[in-house]
């Protein structure tokens, strides 16, 4: 059996070295159009910045690994230019020599990946615009800081690589205006929980333009940068870096007479099979099931590539593997903030018409307060009202935020419910969590939303009940919520007869803990009383103007 793959880095390579321990008798040949096959494009931001000083740390292994460890006819600087479904052959271009030659096929593996989106505008092909996807682009933007001196950037686009690359830039002392076109940054995320994001930003003194969109680059008479904008604003730069996305390489697939889905991607099943039987593809490419919603969707990270080329050398090898689905989850680090989420948002479940979800906010220490270094973490949950399984979650802070994040992606994977994450045992000792660890917390907090022990309410849907915050009077002094009233919880239970029978009332605190106290006190007491999830702190999230 001959298979050929199509592409390197994380789908293609994985698949081969797992093809090659599944079956020592395939006749496996790669083609990589680019100079490395396989290489952490995950760490070019670092490499820019000087985290990674070494080039040669983002390769993760080389064209003579594959042929001398897993006997792999690897090619580099081949392309492949043309595909025959029905004759079952790839054309082949070596961009060394220039020859061209046609190779036969028994299965097929495409994994493209997807190329940096460059909208045909106005000056875009200058010099010193440059996106980030490959090793030779990081060393480019190296190369130009170096050359220029530059001291002044523009970032455009404020997802992954966008974040990854202010923050880098910071590092090199430049001045950075990062633009965005969505009204926030990251949008995986909640626009809420973005709002936090924008404030590490702000810290660090990167000028933050959301809600426009690039209109055109151009020369000034000093001869350098000028970004325009669409809403006519113009950004001096001495170096200007494209992050506004990827697009899924398709050409090949189309070639082929391939099914291409209708978000652009290849249109694969569960066992990463396309249209044509003998056909696979992988990675950034491809179009897949989301895991919680059941959408076709297009999500390029290198996790799921990778294990999306395994299971393609599974199901070639004979074996019957399929892909459960990708949920997404992300991690990024920003300055000294990280920045996660994992399966499906609110934004998200509102565009589908999901009505059947309910959310959470909590705010609880990275671990033990009593142990030095505690970090507030911001986390958001969401779940299914109809039965606790959980459906997302969003992890922000400062520490601690990748193990709380990794225990809701597996809690999603496993079909897990709130009433579950009470339950879990979880590593516990004071320099790394609590006894009763944030994603416990989550947890116990979501299940007594569902018993009725907790009945909560969002800062965006108060209506008409009373508000009533049960914080200590300095903390009311300070900051407080028009038309509130102040009882402080240790006099709460003397004061029950201010507070009426025939209307609903609504407590906070500052991260409503105190507030769940006091909304169990009036409960059962007879009051209608519900906590405003997540307080102040979530207020400060939810409703930033009314806060300041």
């Amino acid at each position: 059996m001959k298979v050929i793959i199509v592409g390197g880095v994380a789908g293609g390579a994985s698949c081969a070295a797992r093809l090659r321990r599944l079956d020592e008798r395939a006749e496996i040949l790669m083609v990589e159009r680019g100079p490395y096959v396989s290489y952490a494009n995950c760490g070019l931001p670092y490499h820019v910045g000087g985290s990674i000083a070494e080039e040669s740390s983002l390769l993760v292994a080389t064209e003579q690994m594959f042929k001398g460890v897993f006997a792999v006819d690897c090619r580099t600087n081949c392309e492949a230019i043309g595909i025959s479904a029905k004759e079952k052959t790839v054309q082949l271009k070596n961009h060394t020599t220039g020859a061209v030659t046609i190779e036969h096929y028994d299965k097929l593996v495409l994994s493209p990946g997807a190329a940096p989106i460059r909208p045909a505008l106005p000056g875009i092909d200058l010099p010193g615009i440059f996106s980030v996807r490959t090793v030779p682009d990081a060393r480019n933007i190296r190369q130009w800081l170096d050359r220029s001196a530059a001291k002044r950037a523009v970032v455009v686009g404020g997802g992954f690589i966008g974040l990854e690359m202010v923050e880098n830039l910071v590092h090199r002392g430049l001045d950075v205006t990062l633009i965005e076109k969505l009204p926030q940054v990251m949008p995986p995320l909640d626009p809420e929980m973005a709002r936090l994001v924008e404030g590490y930003l702000i810290k660090h003194n990167v000028k933050l333009e959301l809600n426009d969109g690039v209109a055109g680059f151009q020369h000034t008479s000093n001869g350098s940068l000028e970004v325009l904008t669409s809403s006519g604003k113009r950004h001096p730069a001495d170096i200007v870096i494209l992050a506004i996305g990827v697009r899924p390489e398709t050409g090949l697939a189309k070639l082929a007479g391939i099914e291409i889905g209708a978000r652009g991607g290849i249109r694969v099943d569960e066992q990463m099979r396309t249209s044509n039987p003998d056909i696979f593809a992988v990675g950034d490419a491809v179009e897949v099931k989301d895991f919680v919603t059941g959408q076709w969707t297009l999500i390029p990270l290198a996790g799921p590539a990778n294990r999306q080329g395994r299971i393609v050398a599974d199901v070639i090898a004979g074996r019957n593997s399929r892909y459960r689905g990708t949920q997404g989850t992300s991690i990024c680090q920003l300055f000294e903030g990280v920045i996660s989420q994992t399966g499906v948002s609110e934004k998200t479940l509102i565009q589908l018409g999901d009505q059947d979800f309910e959310k959470i906010y909590l705010y609880p220490n990275s671990h033990a307060g009593y142990y030095p270094g505690a970090k507030t973490l911001a986390i958001k949950v969401l779940f299914r009202r109809s039965d606790g399984r959980l459906l997302g979650a969003q992890v922000l802070g400062e520490d601690g935020v990748a193990k709380r994040i990794d225990s809701f992606a597996m809690a999603i994977q496993m079909g897990c419910t709130v009433y579950d994450l009470e339950e879990s045992e979880l590593s516990y000792a004071p320099p790394f969590g609590s006894a009763k660890d944030p994603v416990n917390f989550a947890g116990m907090v979501a299940a007594n939303v569902l018993r009725g022990d907790m009945p909560i309410q969002h800062w965006n849907s108060l209506g008409e009940g009373l508000l009533v915050d049960v914080r200590n009077p300095a903390e009311f002094e300070e900051e407080s919520v028009p038309g509130a009233i102040n009882i402080p919880l240790p006099q709460l239970r003397t004061r029950l007869g201010e507070l009426p029978r025939d209307r609903e009332v609504l407590v906070f605190c500052r991260s409503a803990q105190r507030s769940y106290y006091a909304t169990r006190i009036l409960l059962q007491n007879g009051f209608k009383a519900k906590n405003i999830s997540g307080a102040m702190l979530s207020r400060a999230m939810c409703c930033p103007v009314e806060s300041k």
